[in-house]
C-alpha cells in the first residue's frame, strides 16, 4: 500500500510538472521572449516602476545605481513567465519581516508582476504550518521563511526542495545572488553540502545592560565596596547574579524610579521554550566542546554517535537531564524570582521583549539583537545628546559548567525554506521573491531598517561604519570572527517540531514548582528519548538509535559532557570593561 501511495503522489507531482511546462510554453510563446533571453526589453511602464522604487526604497545599497537597475531588470525578465500569479509565504512576526510584507511584497508586485501575501504570525506557529505542510501534502504556502533551527530534520526528512535544486536552473536564478556573500550559509547547510534554506535574517542572543548607570562613579564605588571587584560587564554567571542582586536590592530606585537588576519572562508559553533550546544550556556549559553545536553532546544534551542521536538522559550518555543543565534551570527560575520586575514571570517572549525599553532595567543576560532597532528609538530616552545609545551589547556571561571551546550563544537564521510538494511554478515565483528581498539591491536598506544583516558586504559597508556608534556594539559583534561562536540548533537535533515541544512544558513544571528542576529535566530527556524511539526518516542512516543505558554513574565518571556537579557552583565574579569585551570579540580565533 506504502508503495502503491508513493506511485500515485510521484504521478500527480509528473503530470504537475508537465502541466506548468506545457503552460510556461505556451506563456513564453504569446511573450514572444524567455525569462533567460537577457535581450528582451521590458514594457515602459514596468521600467519607469523599477526607477521609481530605486528612488523611493532602496538608495542604500553595496551596488552602483546601474547595478541595482541591471539586477532587477533580469528579476522583472525572468518573472515574464509567472506575471499575474498570486503566491503566499509566511514568516515570524519581527520587524525585519513587517517591512518585507508591508513594503518589499509591494515593491516586488511593481517589478516583476507577481502579487505575494506574506502572512505574519508566531514563530511557533510557521513551524506548524510548514509540518503540516510536510505531512498532509497539502500546499498551504509556497515558500516559508522557517529557522535553520529545522536543519536536522530538513537534513532527514526529504520533504524540503533545496536551494541547492533551485540554483540548477539558471533561468530563475538570480545571476548576483552571491552565496558566499551570505554570513549565516554554514547554518543552512547540511553535512552532505546541500544547502537547504537561504538566510533572510539573523540576529544573536548577546548581554545588553545600561553602560550609563555602569559608568556612573558612585554605584562603581557602592559596588566594588560590597562585592570586592569592579561594575562592569560580567564575565560569568557569578558576577552577574552580583549585578543583578546589586541593582535589585542594594540600589532600588535611579532617578526616582524602582530599577531591576534582571529581566526574563516565565509564562507556559512556547516562548518559553525557546529561552531553553535557543541554547541556554549551551552558555551554561552543559554540553561538550566543538563548534557548533558541540560534541559528541551538543547544547541540547543530545549525544550523537557518528548522524545519529542516541541518547538524551544521563544514564544513556546525554546531557538533558545532568547537573550542568539543572544548575541552568535552577539560575533561570531563582533570578526571575529574586531581581525581575514583578509580572515577568507571567510573560511571555513578545511581551518581555519590550521591557527594557521602558528604562528601568539594568542588564539582561540574554537579550537578543533583533531588538536593537526597538531600542534606538529616541522616544524611548534611552539615547544620549550625540545619537550614542546609553546602554551596550557585550559577550555573554558563561555559566560555571562552561569550557572554553564551547560554543557561546545562539543565533537565529530565518531562511527560505521551499518544500517538494509545492507546484513547481508557485514554488518559482516564490523563489523570485524570496531572492529579492536578499538580493544586494534590498539587503542594505533591509539591514538598516530591521537590523538583522545577512551578507558580510552590508556589515562591511560604509554605512554600517557611520552606523557603528549609534549601535551600542552591534555592528563590532558582526564584524568579528566570535560571530561564528554563536551558532542555531543543528543538524544534531533529529526533528525540531517535534522535540522542541517539550522544552515549555516542563520547563514551565519547574517554574511553577510543580516539579523539581532536576524531575522537570529528566521528564523531558525521556520524553525526546520516547519521540527519538519512534522516528523514521528518508535518510535512514541518520535516524535516531537510542543507545543502552549504563547507568548515571557510569557516565557522570567519564570526561565530558555529561559533567559531575561542581564542588562549588558560583566562583568568584569576574567583569571587564566594555573595551576589553570587544577586544575579546576581535580575537576569537587568532
Amino acid at each position: 500500500m506504502f508503495e502503491m501511495l508513493k506511485q500515485l503522489l510521484f504521478i500527480k507531482r509528473t503530470m504537475s510538472m508537465v502541466y506548468f511546462m506545457l503552460s510556461t510554453l505556451v506563456l513564453l510563446g504569446l511573450s514572444g521572449a524567455s525569462a533567460a533571453d537577457s535581450s528582451a526589453s521590458l514594457p515602459a511602464e514596468r521600467e519607469k516602476l523599477i526607477q521609481y522604487w530605486l528612488d523611493k526604497e532602496f538608495a542604500q545599497s553595496t551596488l552602483t545605481r546601474a547595478q541595482q537597475t541591471e539586477e532587477m531588470r533580469w528579476l522583472a525578465k525572468a518573472a515574464m513567465p509567472y506575471q499575474g500569479m498570486k503566491i503566499r509565504v509566511v514568516s515570524e512576526r519581527i520587524d525585519t519581516h513587517w517591512y518585507e510584507a508591508n513594503t518589499l511584497a509591494k515593491a516586488f508586485e511593481d517589478i516583476t508582476g507577481i502579487r505575494v501575501y506574506h502572512e505574519l504570525t508566531g514563530e511557533d506557529d510557521v513551524i506548524k504550518k510548514i509540518s503540516t505542510q510536510i505531512d498532509t501534502d497539502f500546499n498551504l504556502y509556497d515558500g516559508y521563511i522557517n529557522d535553520s533551527d529545522l536543519i536536522g530534520t530538513h537534513y532527514r526528512q526529504g520533504a524540503v526542495f533545496t536551494v541547492s535544486e533551485l540554483m540548477a536552473d539558471a533561468t530563475i536564478t538570480l545571476p548576483t545572488l552571491d552565496l558566499e556573500d551570505f554570513i549565516g550559509l554554514s547554518f543552512t547547510t547540511g553535512p552532505d553540502g546541500v544547502v537547504y534554506q537561504l538566510p533572510d535574517q539573523q540576529f544573536a542572543n548577546l548581554y545588553w545592560y545600561r553602560h550609563d548607570w555602569f559608568s556612573r562613579s558612585d554605584l562603581k564605588r557602592q559596588f566594588r565596596a560590597i562585592y570586592g571587584y569592579e561594575l562592569n560587564v560580567p564575565a560569568n554567571w557569578s558576577a552577574y547574579e552580583d549585578i543583578a542582586e546589586f541593582f535589585t536590592d542594594h540600589v532600588k530606585v535611579i532617578d526616582g524610579e524602582r530599577v531591576y537588576g534582571h529581566m526574563d519572562y516565565g509564562l507556559r508559553d512556547p516562548s518559553l521554550g525557546w529561552r531553553f533550546s535557543d541554547a541556554w544550556l549551551s552558555m551554561a556549559g552543559t554540553g561538550d566542546k566543538g563548534v557548533p553545536n558541540g560534541l559528541p553532546v551538543d547544547e541540547w544534551g543530545i549525544r550523537m554517535e557518528g548522524c545519529r542521536p542516541v541518547a538524551a538522559s544521563v544514564e544513556r550518555g546525554g546531557a538533558l537531564d545532568g547537573p550542568a543543565a539543572v544548575y541552568a534551570v535552577k539560575q533561570y527560575i531563582d533570578w526571575l524570582e529574586k531581581f525581575a520586575p514583578p509580572g515577568a514571570k507571567s510573560m511571555n517572549f513578545t511581551e518581555a521583549g519590550s521591557v527594557p525599553g521602558q528604562g528601568n532595567i539594568a542588564q539582561q543576560v540574554f537579550w537578543y539583537t533583533a531588538f536593537t532597532a526597538a531600542l534606538s528609538k529616541p522616544e524611548l530616552g534611552l539615547i544620549n545628546e550625540d545619537g550614542t545609545t546609553k546602554w551596550r551589547m557585550a559577550p555573554s556571561p558563561k555559566g560555571a559548567y562552561w569550557q572554553e571551546g564551547m560554543k557561546l550563544g545562539y543565533q537565529d537564521a530565518g531562511s527560505w525554506t521551499f518544500l517538494k510538494n509545492t507546484p513547481v511554478d508557485r514554488r518559482n515565483a516564490a523563489w523570485l521573491y524570496a531572492q529579492f528581498v536578499v538580493s544586494k539591491t534590498v539587503s542594505l536598506r533591509k539591514t538598516v531598517v530591521g537590523l538583522t544583516p545577512i551578507r558580510e558586504s552590508d556589515i562591511e559597508s560604509d554605512l554600517m561604519t557611520k552606523m557603528a556608534p549609534k549601535l551600542g556594539g552591534f555592528v563590532e559583534f558582526y564584524r568579528s570572527p566570535a560571530r561564528t561562536l554563536w551558532t542555531p540548533t543543528g543538524v544534531n537535533v533529529p526533528h525540531y517540531p517535534q522535540l522542541s515541544r517539550h522544552w515549555w512544558s516542563n520547563i514551565a513544571n519547574a517554574i511553577d514548582g510543580k516539579v523539581t528542576p532536576q524531575q522537570a529535566m529528566t521528564d523531558m530527556a525521556h520524553a525526546m528519548e520516547y519521540d527519538m524511539a519512534n522516528m523514521s526518516f528518508q535518510r535512514a542512516d541518520c535516524a535516531p538509535k537510542l543507545s543502552q543505558k549504563k547507568g548515571r554513574e557510569y557516565w557522570l565518571s567519564q570526561p565530558g559532557a555529561p559533567k559531575s556537579k561542581l564542588a562549588n557552583e558560583k566562583p568568584k565574579g569576574k567583569t571587564y570593561s566594555y573595551e576589553q569585551s570587544l577586544s575579546q570579540w576581535i580575537g576569537v580565533g587568532k
